[in-house]
């Protein structure tokens, strides 16, 4: 029996096998029942192009918008942007925030590329310095170090902090409000990717305060590849698209004046849409994802998480596997490590016979459950880790 506000196991609502045991939705969640019905609906719609309306282009976007919005607790879904990834939602970002010679653009060692890239890119133009953090050494929280070595880096010079919301890698929680009021303090923005959080992870969007915000859709938000969401702030309301396309403009709703240029942008976020955003078939699986995570909360979703996951991790201590303390993670990412590292050939080997679907980054085993997942593959989990242990 379950609480009336606590999760039970829906994999019922995936396509998952008994024996698969997928605890693996860091590299890429499952598609629901729901979100694949909707692709195949949308394959079936353009079968028959003449019954597509000029309206149809704009209707499911503005739904997509107003879901991601209610999603990340945003008032406005028209600073919502459909993009094709999250290195084109950074780039946005890149390109419209300031950063001058002498500046600083501070980020977390071994973040995810999409997130590195184009300020290495920004800082090299500007003759800015890229400031890359690392972890600390240290007895203690990993994650606590980290988030004060973060701070001390944030100064006068700082133009930028970009950083996600858990590193993709170990899970380790950024404390987003104190590095976002300490980057105000400075009059630096704060850009987030939230990739590896939003959707499972609650994010307090008016307490962060960050200028962008960047997510993919095929993880925690449960949605289609190459297809991702960006939330920018007021700074970016008169800001340069990436591309010139018609669907961005002002009017673009009436087709018999498309002929008749305009230059004006579309207000909001709307501008650094990608062109051919009114994808038919992407679209609607990208609503159908974004009204589920909705339904399941990321605050539920967590609870779920720990109570699956947590007395794994204790007994997987005991075998001698490290991994950040609760306070300093998430539930629904963690990073095992063992002393000395596993050999990656064998690890492989144990996963595949124990058909346990994980993902290893280094030195670091990523263990990533949602709620499709239940005692059965935390039982097999286990069953891998006393082997590797072995």
């Amino acid at each position: 029996m379950h609480a009336a506000n606590e999760l039970p196991c829906r994999r019922d609502l995936f396509f998952l096998e008994p024996e698969d045991h997928y605890l693996n939705c860091a590299y890429m969640a499952p598609l629901s029942r729901a979100v694949e019905a909707a692709g195949e609906a949308g394959l079936r719609r353009r079968r028959r192009p003449f019954e597509i309306r000029p309206q149809d282009f704009f209707t499911t976007s503005e739904h997509v918008r107003a879901a991601f919005a209610r999603v990340i607790g945003a008032r406005e879904p028209q600073r919502v942007a459909i993009l094709p990834s999250v290195s084109y939602g950074i780039a946005i970002a890149a390109r419209n925030l300031p950063l001058a010679a002498g500046q600083t653009v501070v980020i977390a060692a071994e973040q995810f590329p999409s997130n590195v890239y184009a300020w290495r890119e920004a800082a090299r133009r500007a003759q800015a310095e890229l400031v890359t953090v690392a972890a600390p050494e240290t007895q203690g929280s990993r994650a606590e170090a980290w988030n004060d070595a973060l701070l001390r880096a944030i100064d006068a010079r700082t133009a930028v902090v970009a950083l996600p919301h858990t590193h993709w890698v170990d899970g380790t929680r950024f404390e987003l409000e104190r590095i976002g009021a300490r980057a105000r303090a400075h009059g630096a923005s704060l850009v987030i990717d939230g990739t590896q959080s939003v959707g499972a992870l609650p994010f307090d969007l008016e307490a962060i305060r960050p200028e962008a915000l960047v997510c993919a859709a095929y993880k925690w938000l449960l949605g289609p590849y190459g297809l991702a969401y960006g939330w920018f702030g007021p700074r970016f309301d008169a800001g340069e698209p990436l591309e010139w396309n018609w669907i961005a403009r002002e009017g673009s709703e009436d087709f018999r004046s498309l002929l008749a240029y305009r230059d004006a942008l579309a207000p909001g976020a709307v501008r650094y849409d990608v062109g051919e955003r009114s994808d038919f078939v992407r679209l609607p699986m990208a609503l159908a994802a974004l009204e589920l995570v909705h339904e399941l909360g990321a605050e539920r979703i967590q609870r779920y998480a720990a109570r699956l996951i947590e007395p794994a991790l204790e007994e997987a201590r005991a075998l001698g596997f490290r991994c950040e303390e609760s306070a300093g993670r998430g539930a629904h990412l963690i990073g095992l490590r063992a002393d000395p590292p596993l050999d990656a050939e064998r690890v492989q080997s144990i996963l595949r016979e124990e058909r346990v679907h994980l993902s290893q980054r280094g030195e670091v085993l990523r263990v990533s459950p949602h709620v499709y997942n239940d005692a059965g593959d935390a039982a097999a989990l286990m069953r891998a880790l006393r082997r590797l242990a072995s």
